[in-house]
């Protein structure tokens, strides 16, 4: 099976089916709804996803390996995770 999710940089099996229970089925809706809204959909599943997820999701996005986020970028992530109420999704 051609999964498009598995296909992107950093997502193996695991994550590409957190992703499908909550609704995310390729690139286009995984950029659509961005590295924040996609880990706070699975952590809202009940998935016991870590922060990597958060980067690696980030690292899919822009085609780089997680590891290779700037501290920075990785702050950014952070904030704006804690900056948005569960439950809300940004457009």
């Amino acid at each position: 099976m051609n999964d498009e999710l598995q296909e992107l940089r950093n997502l193996g099996k695991t994550s590409a089916q957190w992703l499908h229970a909550v609704g995310i089925h390729s690139a286009a809706d995984l950029r659509r709804l961005g590295a924040v809204n996609a880990y706070r959909a699975v952590k809202a599943r009940g998935f016991r996803a870590s922060k990597v997820l958060l980067y690696a999701i980030e690292g899919a996005l822009l085609g780089i390996h997680w590891n290779e986020l700037p501290a920075e970028r990785k702050q950014a992530l952070n904030n704006a995770l804690d900056a948005q109420p569960p439950g809300r999704r940004t457009p």
